[in-house]
């Protein structure tokens, strides 16, 4: 029953949802403002289960040989229920969440909202249109570029989004600074590397697809020594020099390095063939700890 329970949390796209409104948290913790409304998160969750469901609900031809896949044609009345319910908090919490910030969603200078939609905008061609005239425009198809794309949409979500609505919502002005961009870069950089790690899951299914992503192009060990090793070590290593230059608590530094030491050791644990659900749990589990450990970092700095 557990085991069941929890492989329909992962596979059914529920641990996204945690993982998007803890990584909104984080950025909110970490520039010190203040965190936004439940029904703001209710909506972050809700959209980016959805989001991801989508992908397997529309697939006309689902692989019998990818579980994910499997789970979703056996559970079809299940995930079709929760697309609805999922729908509903969306629609409602957006309602609630627009009543509430009224007095400034709508004073809110074009260029925040051209800064925003950007981001929601490339979510929706990453997984292209419907339409034959316009179904090239599909970023998922792109190999290389796939986990660049998603990392850039998930840095947008969880770094530029919920700050602007928080800091407008204080009565303040939204400005880019140093310490923005840097949070932003850093969350786009960490969550393409997992991108990047989860693509060695779809090696099969991607070569025959011939959908050239980075594990295709070069191999296995070149794609983890030659990039995902670098990519987390250098990573790593700005943390360290931006930290020791703005003079970061010793703690904020540790809890902050944790993430990244972990990225490290399971890009290191890929060279042996592993389960779907090391992927969803662990590899996608790194954003949540990434989160965790940002939060934990502040808070421990504030009380010590």
């Amino acid at each position: 029953m557990l085991s069941r329970l929890f492989r329909s949390f992962l596979f059914g796209n529920y641990f996204y949802g945690i993982c998007a409104v803890a990584l909104s948290v984080e950025s909110a913790v970490q520039l010190g403002i203040s965190l936004n409304s439940l029904a703001y998160y209710l909506v972050v969750f809700a959209a980016t289960v959805v989001y991801y469901t989508y992908a397997y609900t529309s697939d006309a031809n689902p692989n019998v040989n990818n579980q994910r896949s499997v789970w979703y044609m056996d559970n079809r009345g299940f995930v079709r229920f929760s697309q609805i319910i999922l729908g509903m908090i969306f629609t409602v919490s957006l309602i609630i969440f627009i009543a509430q910030q009224q007095s400034y969603l709508f004073a809110i200078p074009f260029y925040y909202w051209l800064l925003f939609f950007i981001f929601p905008l490339t979510a929706v061609l990453y997984y292209g249109f419907q339409s034959p005239a316009l179904r090239k425009y599909n970023l998922r198809d792109t190999g290389w570029m796939k986990p660049f794309v998603i990392g850039f949409v998930w840095a947008g979500a969880v770094s530029i989004c919920p700050v602007i609505f928080s800091t407008l919502a204080e009565g303040k002005e939204y400005h880019l600074s140093l310490f923005k961009i840097l949070l932003f870069i850093k969350n786009f950089m960490y969550i393409t590397v997992l991108c990047i790690m989860f693509d060695i899951k779809d090696y099969a299914e991607d070569h025959n697809r011939q959908l050239k992503t980075f594990v295709v192009r070069v191999g296995l060990r070149k794609t983890i020594y030659s990039i995902l090793l670098p990519l987390s070590s250098i990573g790593l290593g700005t943390f360290l020099v931006y930290a020791f230059l703005q003079h970061f608590p010793w703690i904020r530094v540790v809890m902050n390095t944790i993430p990244f030491v972990l990225l490290i050791l399971v890009a290191y644990s890929l060279n042996e063939r592993k389960h779907i659900l090391y992927y969803l749990a662990v590899i996608d589990g790194l954003m949540l700890v990434k989160a965790v450990c940002g939060v934990i970092g502040m808070v421990l700095v504030v009380r010590i």
